[in-house]
């Protein structure tokens, strides 16, 4: 069955208790109803996706990505009155899906991936943001039908993008033949990232700087080591920063079970990894690295272990009897304006093919800006979905506003369903209770919040996206000022 859903705003006033019970103010502002049609994948799991509100630099607008119909998406910009400016539609034709969303401060950037017998290519369709008009749309990163499925990387700023494909021999990656582009897709050099070199399997993600420096992360040594080659078009020279996080410990064999690299600052790579038992699958710790190029250095965190007291504070927290740890994983590296890092796991998991999906605890660790591991913290919550929805409308958002990691997740708490803000003070690691921004969402087997659209626009506007608990089939796109 297919849903339409309608996005429309209302006026009015709501207060929400945000800062240990202290009021705060927060404006709903008109807008227009727009269509929304939900998005059902054939791996619901990987979303590619995830973040389809965008603010724009220098302004108080917005840009949307809205899925309308099963053929089509839709880029709209909405000015600080939450007005449409204009909306330029997006057509997907059968064997293709979206692979990528992001914005510089001239053009949005929707990428598509084609996929068929004839071949692939990933196809970048360019929005003129003041106007809407569609520009030149360009094909990057063209090859067979039975190879992996190319890739593309974006930077922060939305000025450089690295489209690639693989180059496999016997199902085993031996190089990636990319191209880089400008914000107005020119190309700017082509080039190959070679591996034969490395012997033993291994598992390639390209990042790329908002200055063009391309950063290709690696996953070697029998998934015991990190390398990150950093490449840059004016230079010959491959510069490499290598380490080893996983290794035999006491008669175990401990190899990296999940990982997250970051660019942050534009610029600067982390990466965090969860190493567990290869024999037994048990967590064993969570290792935090930073490779800083630009000053030549890389720092490598203290381990944090999960220890068997850590599987009872958890449980204590949770009120669950865990017999151990499963199904957490690395979700978030924010790096706060004191320069202090949070990393965030969640526990997610399925409890069977038609039964619903649930997104549990949090999993939090602070590290100071000297890459010194300073707190962590076990955030409790149980969010259940339909399996049709997957994790759409559960699990969190989490922004850096500051020097704290705001946090918003659609809960029940006392009896009411609605989206609960925590703030998370990264230098102390202290935890502000939920507290419901007032919006009285429903809590039916229907869409009632959809968390892609979830943004933060400064660090008092927030956009979110829910329905309320009474007798309609309408979606609110709701502005939320914070006074």
């Amino acid at each position: 069955m297919r849903f339409t859903l309608k996005f429309f705003f209302t006026a009015g006033l709501l207060a929400a208790a945000l800062l240990q019970g202290a009021p705060v103010a927060a404006q709903r502002v008109r807008s227009t109803p727009f269509a929304y049609v939900p998005e059902h994948t054939e791996d619901p799991y990987n979303q590619r996706v995830h973040v389809k509100t965008l603010a724009l630099p220098g302004s108080t607008d917005f840009i949307i990505l809205s899925h309308r119909s099963a053929g089509e998406y839709a880029v709209e910009r909405y000015d600080a009155d939450l007005k449409k400016i204009w909306a330029a539609t997006v057509p997907v034709a059968p064997g293709e899906s979206m692979e990528a969303f992001a914005r510089n401060d001239q053009q949005a950037l929707v990428v598509i991936h084609h996929g068929g017998e004839t071949g692939q290519y990933l196809l970048v369709q360019p929005v003129d943001l003041k106007t809407g008009q569609k520009l030149t749309a360009k094909k990057m990163a063209e090859g067979g039908s039975q190879e992996r499925r190319p890739g593309i990387s974006i930077s922060p700023d939305g000025t450089q993008l690295v489209a690639w494909r693989y180059v496999t021999r016997d199902a085993q990656i031996k190089a990636l033949t990319a191209a880089h582009y400008d914000r107005q897709l020119t190309k700017l050099k082509d080039r190959s990232y070679d591996f034969r070199d490395l012997g033993s399997f291994f598992s390639p993600s390209v990042h790329v700087a908002n200055d063009g420096t391309q950063y290709v992360a690696l996953i070697g040594d029998d998934n015991q080591k990190l390398t990150v080659r950093r490449y840059r078009d004016q230079d010959a020279d491959i510069k490499v920063m290598a380490v080893t996080v996983g290794g035999t410990y006491g008669g175990k064999k401990v190899t990296i079970r999940d990982s997250q690299w970051r660019l942050l600052d534009g610029r600067t790579l982390y990466a965090a990894t969860i190493c567990a038992d290869y024999a037994s699958g048990e967590y064993y710790s969570l290792k935090l690295v930073k490779f800083d190029f630009a000053a030549a250095d890389m720092k490598f965190a203290p381990e944090f272990k999960f220890t068997p007291e850590y599987l009872a504070e958890t449980n204590k927290l949770t009120g669950a009897s865990y017999k151990r740890l499963d199904d957490i994983y690395l979700s978030d590296v924010v790096r706060t304006a004191d320069q202090n890092v949070v990393v965030i796991a969640e526990h997610k998991a399925e409890e069977g093919p038609d039964a619903p999906v649930r997104a549990r605890e949090l999993h939090v660790f602070g590290y100071n800006e000297f890459q010194s591991p300073t707190w962590h913290q076990i955030i409790a919550k149980n969010q259940a979905a339909p399996i049709t929805e997957s994790f759409t409308g559960i699990g969190y958002r989490a922004a850096p506003i500051g020097n704290d990691v705001q946090v918003v997740t659609l809960e029940k708490l006392k009896e009411k369903t609605d989206l609960q803000l925590r703030k998370i003070a990264a230098l102390a690691g202290t935890v502000t209770e939920p507290k419901a921004l007032g919006l009285n969402v429903a809590n039916d087997q229907q869409v009632a919040y959809v968390k892609d659209f979830t943004a933060w626009l400064d660090d008092k506007t927030m956009i979110v996206v829910t329905r309320p608990s009474k007798k309609s089939a309408a979606l609110q796109l709701n502005k939320l000022v914070f006074k």
